[in-house]
């Protein structure tokens, strides 16, 4: 690896940040990821079933279902080989009767130890290994969540829930930046039917860049053709996520959940099933049976797109692509355990992940 290829490596990282404040497509991507086995295992269907600690990033009207006692939830999940690693954790706190409820969420992605060979090639061609080293590529998120139970009856209920976030985002020491976002949410329940619905990034989620580079690297920078950023900017714009969802009682112990959710954008076309240049909406389907309430199997279909059929470089055919995914979960006690083995890439092209998450219900002490 040399100057010039740690240099690209180090431009990519920051692409996001060299534009002047705009609306950017895939901004603050980090945060559509997801959090909990249960979520990814369903293909991210979430926005309408969700009621753990987990929804403060699903949708954070859901937080209203942890009832009784505080909920700890935990996940961590190694891409890509080992190269990206995702950790998530969260605190949901029923107060006032179970009527309201608190949440604070973190996640981090990175790609830890990038090289920085920017310096192994000396001005007279000799290698000096002695000056590699490392630096991190790391995105966070703080969700601060706060949920209400509008009404609640034996089968019955409406609850809606706001977010407020900051975002983190550093590249080394070469760049970061600080962002604010807010998030609004809300569930409802009749009979056996679910519906849900979040707005992410009402206000747009605004992110400041700063960028800090020695003479040297700004000499490395320029000699190998790239742009040295300034302080700048980007825009997140808003989402949609509308979902429903059905419980169907098949007998006394075996219960059937199915949820469809649909994933609106309004920055322009992507390679959505819709797609247009006022909105695309990508839709995910998830399932969970569960047995006795004890033990759960998932499955679930997301990220729809059109690609070029495998082989076919002649005619330039294509056919939709799909990301799918299956879990199950198992509940002792007051502990939730789950796994989910999801494709990061398509059905045609494997490159999976599995993602284990721990769910813990933290017993009030008794008098």
């Amino acid at each position: 690896m040399n100057r010039k290829l740690t240099a690209l490596l180090l431009g990519i990282a920051l692409i996001p940040a060299i534009a002047s404040a705009q609306f950017r497509k895939y901004s603050n991507e980090f945060l559509n990821i997801g959090a909990g086995a249960r979520g990814l295992a369903m293909g991210s269907a979430q926005v309408a079933s969700v009621e753990d600690g987990t929804a403060g990033y699903w949708n954070p009207a859901g937080l209203a279902g942890v009832k009784d006692n505080p909920s700890v939830s935990l996940m961590h999940a190694q891409y890509f080989a080992g190269i990206g690693s995702y950790q998530f954790a969260s605190l949901a706190v029923p107060i006032q009767d179970n009527k309201r409820t608190l949440g604070i969420s973190m996640l981090r992605f990175a790609v830890d130890d990038i090289p920085n060979t920017l310096f192994l090639v000396k001005p007279d061609g000799s290698i000096d290994y002695g000056s590699l080293t490392s630096f991190s590529s790391a995105d966070y998120a703080l969700l601060l969540s706060f949920a209400q139970t509008i009404s609640e009856t034996e089968d019955d209920y409406m609850r809606f829930g706001v977010n407020a976030k900051i975002i983190r985002r550093v590249v080394g020491k070469f760049a970061n930046a600080w962002g604010f976002g807010i998030d609004a949410g809300f569930q409802m329940k009749r009979g056996n039917w679910r519906l849900g619905a979040v707005a992410k990034d009402i206000t747009t989620t605004f992110n400041a860049w700063s960028f800090s580079f020695t003479d040297r690297e700004k000499e490395v920078l320029y000699l190998t053709n790239n742009e040295i950023p300034v302080k700048s900017s980007e825009l997140t714009a808003p989402r949609l996520v509308i979902g429903g969802g059905y419980d169907f009682q098949i007998s006394e112990k075996f219960n059937l959940l199915a949820e469809a959710n649909l994933n609106m954008t309004f920055d322009g076309k992507r390679n959505t099933v819709l797609s247009s240049s006022a909105v695309s909406v990508d839709p995910s389907v998830g399932l969970e049976a569960s047995i006795s309430d004890l033990f759960y199997v998932r499955g679930g279909v997301t990220n729809f797109q059109k690609a070029l059929s495998d082989g076919d470089t002649l005619n330039q055919k294509k056919v939709w692509i799909y990301q799918p995914s299956l879990g199950a979960g198992v509940k002792l006690g007051n502990v939730m355990l789950d796994y989910s083995y999801s494709n990061l890439a398509n059905q045609n092209n494997p490159l999976y992940s599995h993602v284990f998450s721990l769910r813990v219900n933290l017993s009030k002490k008794q008098d």
